[in-house]
């Protein structure tokens, strides 16, 4: 523990005055009286309050070392530790265009693939983890982190709409690819997430899928849906109603992309299924990653502040009642 403000603990000093005050004071208020003999008294047993009369002065001293200690602000000091660990560079690529509302997956494919990314990254603290979004275009939602509290918070904040709609595959693997490219993991993987076919953007799948390999990236891609037809919700003046559409996966660009780069492709036609693709990774070579460790200051002024606020009343009433004395 130290303090902000130490110099303040020289109030302290004050406590050898004050004793000094209260036992030449407990000397005035003495009474005196001569007996000729004390013989008398000698049966007499001491009595508790003889030794607490003192309690309250007793109090009044701690009260004004709690205070003086709360004005010093003890704080739990900063601590920084760099450690060294082992773990592999992972960015998640996933679709949010408004396909991924269909229901094959419970309660849709969006916030089923959600979940089972957030149980992948909370296994996993010891890697890199970035998060990509992308329907008509891509954008990065969270670059790589160990700081994986704030990663699930940005990936539970993913939705349909937040871009136009679409599906750019190219563009979410190219952006993916640039977020992880320069990193110095001896593994480093992309999880390419999607439920349609490559229909929008600049970037072709398959030379995103070339540049991955130049930089020694790994793509697993997922195919997300159930195979035939998907119950879609629709909005309509009379409220949502569901109609079945067909699922339209391009499981031959995915299968491409995987293969070009040494990755796999997983077909995900149920929330149990989903999983497959991180037990997979689960068994990925790992890297030695440096962490640094960041603790912040804790401030403990207020628990001492609390302390003399309590030893304060409890002196008051004995005062006022059990230590009262009468003039």
């Amino acid at each position: 523990m130290t303090f902000l403000h130490p110099y303040y603990l020289l109030l302290l000093l004050l406590l050898i005055p004050l004793i000094a005050w209260y036992v030449w004071k407990q000397k005035e208020l003495t009474a005196k009286v001569l007996f000729s003999s004390l013989q008398a008294f000698d049966l007499l047993k001491h009595s508790p309050m003889e030794y607490l009369r003192h309690l309250p002065f007793v109090l009044r001293c701690l009260v004004l070392v709690f205070v003086v200690l709360a004005l010093a602000r003890p704080q739990k000091s900063d601590t920084w530790s760099n450690r060294t660990t082992e773990g592999i560079d992972i960015v998640m690529s996933i679709d949010i265009s408004s396909s991924m509302l269909a229901e094959d997956l419970k309660p849709n494919r969006l916030e089923a693939a959600k979940k089972v990314a957030t149980e992948f990254v909370s296994s996993r603290p010891n890697d890199n983890v970035g998060l990509v979004a992308f329907s008509g275009e891509s954008f990065t939602q969270c670059p790589l982190t160990t700081n994986h509290a704030e990663l699930i918070n940005l990936l539970a904040g993913l939705k349909c709409g937040m871009i136009d709609d679409g599906t750019a595959i190219g563009s979410g693997l190219a952006t993916a690819v640039n977020r992880i490219k320069d990193s110095k993991a001896k593994s480093k993987v992309i999880i390419l997430l999607t439920d349609g076919s490559n229909n929008r953007g600049q970037v072709s799948p398959v030379t995103a899928g070339e540049i991955a390999k130049t930089f020694g990236i790994r793509v697993y891609t997922i195919g997300v849906g159930t195979r035939g037809k998907a119950p879609y919700p629709f909005k309509t003046p009379y409220g949502t109603q569901y109609r079945d559409v067909d699922v339209n996966i391009d499981e031959g660009i995915l299968q491409q992309i995987a293969n070009i780069t040494g990755g796999s492709y997983f077909r995900a036609t149920d929330n149990k299924s989903l999983k497959a693709i991180y037990e997979e990774i689960d068994q990925m070579e790992k890297t030695i990653i440096q962490v640094s460790e960041f603790s912040k200051k804790e401030e403990l002024y207020h628990w001492f502040a609390l302390i003399a606020i309590a030893l304060l009343l409890v002196e008051l009433t004995l005062r006022n009642t059990l230590f009262k004395s009468i003039p």
